[in-house]
């Protein structure tokens, strides 16, 4: 049965840096697009950042960019987040996917694997 389970949330001040990992597990991921969504308190679920099976391709929300980094390392069937400059609009439950290619990533509609979800929160 496919699994991912999402560590390195925590609690950090505004500036401050987090490094989220996604362990995945029951599939071989490693040939799969592996993403990260976020849900804030009374908000929708939206895109962070998502790569392709051979870390050749990234895209990034408009609000992480430059800021998030989405990396693999698929040896160890992990993906990972590095956020740096972190804001307090970035307090989120993060979310890593998974899905077979990639293609319309931005759509949360269009990921059929996804973990429990790791809390981030970023105070002023």
């Amino acid at each position: 049965q496919a699994q991912l389970v999402e560590s390195g949330g925590g609690l950090v001040q505004a500036g401050g840096s987090l490094r989220l990992s996604c362990l995945a597990s029951g599939r071989t991921f490693s040939t799969y697009a592996m993403g990260w969504f976020r849900q804030a308190p009374g908000k929708e679920r939206e895109f962070v950042a998502a790569i392709g099976w051979s870390a050749d391709t990234a895209d990034y929300a408009d609000s992480v960019k430059g800021r998030f980094t989405i990396s693999r390392d698929n040896a160890k069937n992990t993906v990972y987040l590095q956020m740096i400059s972190l804001k307090p609009e970035d307090t989120a439950v993060y979310y890593c996917v998974a899905r077979l290619i990639f293609a319309g990533v931005r759509d949360s509609r269009l990921w059929p694997y996804w973990g429990q979800g790791t809390q981030v929160t970023v105070s002023s």
